[in-house]
């Protein structure tokens, strides 16, 4: 009895005939795109370029109010100083134009209330090291107080509980605090579970709520301490005015206008050049003899 025939491997008519259906799109011209579909495109591509040049645009604007603010606080810590703090309820609009200013403060230190702010972070020796930022209330001569932001010390990275005694003197002696003033210390990112809120350590501080924690009738913002002290010999005060954040709103303009132009020139290698180019590679149709 014979046995069936093995199967056999695709011939080469089978193989041709594949490779004719995969290549077809490749090697016949193709269809020109209806007029409601290129319109759209033209929409689409203008639309994109319109919009993401416009935040460019607005990225520069951006960049130039943070450059305007940035010589303000430069113009102001070369003005003179103030000759006394602002008084408490003053408008938020007058004390953004006192930011910065130097001022010398007679004070008594209210050592009891010092707080240290973690996390925080300053050049000491030339490298950018975390910390903690002392910020201790200065208690003023008629009976208001102000914070000052002392400096930064190092943290004890074996035991974070342990923090460096800072020298203070006694609430019964007169101290003389030069500095510059500014807003309550910045605030950083923090967890529910960071630090309890009355605690010696912590990782933000709000000036109204500390107010009412501790009694002190505060002044708003607080002075940011340039002078030398007692406790120079601890406190690293390598201050620096605020960034203002003008190169981030540069780079942002370069990608907004990168990718506009990046928009164009994929318009205009598919829309026109490809399409040109397609054209003349393509073979002559074949006359029809009559």
């Amino acid at each position: 009895m014979a046995q069936p025939a093995p199967a056999k491997a695709p011939t080469m008519a089978n193989r041709a005939s594949t490779i004719k259906i995969f290549m077809s799109p490749f090697s016949q011209p193709q269809a020109r795109p209806s007029p409601t579909r290129r319109w759209t495109v033209v929409f689409a591509t203008f639309a994109t370029m319109a919009i993401t040049a416009s935040l460019g645009v607005w990225q520069l604007n951006r960049a130039a109010q943070k450059t305007a603010l940035a010589d303000a606080m430069q113009a102001r810590a070369s003005m003179p100083a103030l000759a006394a703090l602002p008084a408490l309820g003053t408008a938020p609009a007058a004390l953004s134009t006192q930011w910065h200013r130097r001022i010398q403060l007679r004070g008594h230190w209210l050592a009891e209330h010092t707080v240290y702010l973690d996390n925080r972070q300053m050049t000491d020796r030339g490298v950018a090291r975390v910390g903690f930022e002392v910020v201790t209330p200065l208690l003023l001569s008629d009976g208001g107080a102000v914070l000052v932001q002392r400096g930064w010390v190092a943290r004890d990275f074996i035991d974070r509980q342990r923090l460096t005694p800072v020298p203070t003197a006694g609430r019964d002696v007169e101290v003389v605090v030069d500095g510059r003033y500014a807003g309550a210390p910045p605030r950083l990112y923090e967890f529910k579970t960071d630090h309890a809120p009355r605690s010696r350590v912590r990782q933000n501080l709000d000036v109204d709520a500390f107010a009412q924690e501790t009694g002190l009738r505060l002044r708003p913002g607080s002075v940011v301490q340039t002078g030398e002290d007692e406790a120079s010999a601890v406190l690293r005060r390598n201050w620096v005015l605020p960034d203002t954040g003008v190169a981030k709103h540069h780079g942002y303009a370069f990608q907004w206008f990168a990718l506009c132009g990046l928009t164009g020139l994929l318009f205009a290698w598919f829309q026109v050049i490809a399409p040109r180019r397609r054209s003349r590679l393509a073979p002559p149709s074949p006359s029809v003899s009559h």
